[in-house]
């Protein structure tokens, strides 16, 4: 099943910059049926884990992460770019494979205790789970696993999560 997933990401190379593979995914959220089972795989190890929560990072995952949402019968939180959301804030710093950026959620988007599931489309060199995870733990949350579609392993992103493991539907 993974490869007629990897059949519909797209490889563009040199973009956003010489020397980067970037992994495009419209072509697999245009299928139909590639876009069911991306889901499935996604979410099947958690469908007992009583998820309160998925957390998404901007923007692929709210994607993933409201799919996943669904099918867990919980709530979605998104993590955003800054100034994007209307209310109390929490924030962090974090860089990329190519420069650096910063997330932000609402103060109040999680209650201590909840059962969180962290979404994103692909973790490279982990710098947006790690500062994801870092807005979940301020806000009491309890990470109970972490979901993407696409790992590129080559970067080592998801040993920074440790001593979670990270979830991963296809590896580059």
């Amino acid at each position: 099943m993974p490869e007629r997933l990897k059949a519909l990401v797209r490889a563009i190379e040199d973009y956003p910059q010489p020397g980067i593979v970037f992994r495009d995914i419209t072509p697999l959220l245009r299928d139909r049926a590639g876009l069911a089972l991306a889901a499935e795989l996604m979410v099947n190890p958690f469908r007992n884990d009583h998820i309160d929560i998925v957390v998404g990072a901007e923007s692929r995952g709210f994607i993933f992460g409201t799919l996943l949402a669904r099918a867990l019968n919980a709530g979605f939180v998104p993590i955003r770019k800054p100034g994007k959301l209307p209310h109390n804030t929490q924030s962090r710093d974090y860089d990329l494979e190519y420069g650096s950026d910063t997330l932000e959620i609402h103060s109040d988007a999680i209650q201590p205790g909840q059962r969180i599931l962290l979404v994103d489309d692909l973790i490279a060199t982990g710098g947006t789970m790690v500062a994801s995870k870092q807005l979940v733990d301020a806000l009491g949350g309890n990470l109970v696993g972490i979901t993407v579609l696409i790992e590129l392993s080559a970067l080592a992103g998801s040993a920074k999560l440790a001593p979670h493991q990270v979830h991963s539907v296809l590896q580059y």
